[in-house]
């Protein structure tokens, strides 16, 4: 009995003892708070600081200005869904199975066996939280896909992709799964709202992650007036309300930072803001700039992949540091782990690589190349590398694809059996615009380069997962199929439109 007694009191001691230790731990966490800023369509050549004549963006001038301008920045994709899967998992998306931006009830979508950079920071002791643009699934706020809670976020207000109808009092938001019906007001400034809101009530002794997609300036876009009218235009013109959509959310970023700085965090915060591709450049808004950079969102090219990419971290960036050394956003994982003392997972390949280095002004050791895969591309070529300040381009063999969101099994056959074909080379150091194919004059790098890309998209093509066609039955299916196909049919329209005419 005595004997017993003597162990339910050890128990307890050592129980209370380890409590103490994880508490001091707690309350001595001084791992960098991790705020991550995405842009929507923001095009290398869409900010002040970045060389535009016209747009105001004075928040994000003075961000730069306070710390690092990337100049070789690049989105993980030339689109938005492929491009934000590789920054959660650091992989490349089609490795994970993401090939195209996700239409609402896709069967594509961000698989639970994934392991995205918020659940590691959450498990590594991170408080996390999302806010905007989603668009990691099809069936979003349904049991069927994981949503973001699933993968890693303890509070989340969100879209499945754009804030519907407009920017403008958006009805399509959801709060830890709950539809917060129409809200008043424009969606830049109601993510900040938000996350303003959660700073303010996280526990303020553990360090936290905090991811903000603004939707901006994606279409549909809407700005309030007051942003408009820093813009003169013709009558006829919607460059006031994309300009003034860019300027909208710089403000809103203003907002967000000040309560930063409000709430005493600036010093302990490693910040870091991009785009999740090149500027749409549509026809109704085709006032987006890639700025010195070929063609736009869409292409494996430098204008569709090249992005804005800022990093204020007090301690380890400098103000008005400049830095040309090529990082993507399939590097954020490796990068905030290594920040936060996270273990990267060794089940899987990371294809990413820690960015650190770069604040000690050292080069990054890449055992895999930068690269991009995007069988719908608009342009000839779907394939590209980077390795220094080389980039390699190739087409692909087989049917052309159909710019659209629904990927068809059809589809599916193609990405699977398409092989590369022919090949472009550039010099960046010397050819940012891609204008001197130096294929014929390089033999001998272009064969060194084209086999080693053959190697890697292979490798990442096997990797991709098959979806299942769309196969809703019965009353519900019907309706979601209607819809599906109405947003396919739109896109499609929208997309011949766009094409050029011939002549």
């Amino acid at each position: 009995m005595m004997k017993h007694l003597l162990l339910q009191v050890l128990v307890l001691t050592i129980t209370i003892f380890l409590a103490s230790v994880r508490g001091m731990a707690k309350d001595n966490d001084n791992r960098p708070n991790i705020v991550v800023v995405l842009a929507d369509d923001l095009g290398y050549g869409d900010l002040g600081c970045y060389g535009h004549p016209r747009i105001q963006s004075p928040v994000i001038d003075r961000l730069a200005s306070e710390g690092m301008r990337l100049t070789s920045c690049y989105a993980a994709a030339a689109n938005c869904s492929p491009s934000r899967t590789g920054l959660m998992t650091g992989r490349f998306p089609q490795r994970v199975g993401i090939h195209n931006w996700i239409p609402m009830f896709s069967p594509m979508h961000v698989r639970r066996s994934e392991v995205t950079v918020a659940t590691l920071l959450r498990d590594a002791g991170y408080q996390t939280c999302h806010v905007g643009k989603w668009h990691l699934n099809g069936q979003f706020n349904l049991p069927t896909h994981p949503q973001p809670s699933d993968h890693g976020f303890q509070h989340w207000f969100s879209t499945q992709n754009n804030a519907l109808p407009t920017h403008h009092n958006p009805r399509n938001f959801v709060r830890n799964g709950i539809p917060v019906g129409t809200l008043r007001g424009y969606s830049a400034g109601l993510v900040a709202d938000e996350a303003i809101r959660w700073l303010r009530g996280r526990d303020p002794a553990r360090p936290f992650f905090l991811y903000v997609c603004f939707h901006e300036p994606h279409e549909p876009i809407n700005s309030a007036p007051r942003y408009k009218a820093l813009y003169e235009a013709p009558a006829d013109s919607t460059l006031p309300n994309h300009h003034g959509n860019v300027t909208q959310m710089d403000a809103a970023l203003g907002r967000l930072l000040s309560a930063l700085d409000r709430f005493k965090l600036r010093d302990n915060t490693l910040l870091i803001f991009t785009s999740d591709n090149g500027p749409a450049i549509t026809r109704r808004h085709p006032h987006g700039s890639a700025g010195p950079l070929r063609d736009k969102k869409g292409y494996v090219s430098e204008g569709g992949i090249r992005v804005p990419g800022i990093i204020r971290w007090p301690g380890h960036t400098r103000p008005g540091e400049v830095c040309d050394e090529p990082v993507c956003g399939v590097d954020l994982l490796p990068t905030l782990c290594a920040v936060a003392g996270a273990e990267i997972p060794g089940d899987r390949t990371i294809d990413g690589t820690s960015i650190l280095p770069i604040f000690t002004g050292q080069e990054i050791q890449r055992q895999t190349p930068l690269y991009w895969h995007f069988n719908y591309a608009r342009g000839p070529s779907k394939v590209a590398m980077r390795d220094g300040d080389w980039k390699i381009l190739a087409t692909l063999t087989g049917p052309v694809l159909s710019p659209t969101g629904h990927l068809r099994q059809a589809d599916q056959e193609a990405i699977k059996n398409a092989g590369l074909a022919t090949f472009e080379l550039y010099h960046l150091g010397e050819d940012i615009a891609e204008k001197n194919d130096l294929a014929a004059r390089e033999p001998q790098r272009l064969a060194s380069m084209a086999q080693q890309l053959r190697t890697l998209y292979e490798d990442v093509r096997e990797d991709s997962p098959r979806w299942p066609e769309w196969t809703a039955v019965g009353h519900e299916g019907k309706i979601i199929n209607a819809y599906y196909r109405q947003q396919q049919q739109q896109q499609e329209r929208r997309e011949a439109r766009e094409r050029p005419k011939k002549r």
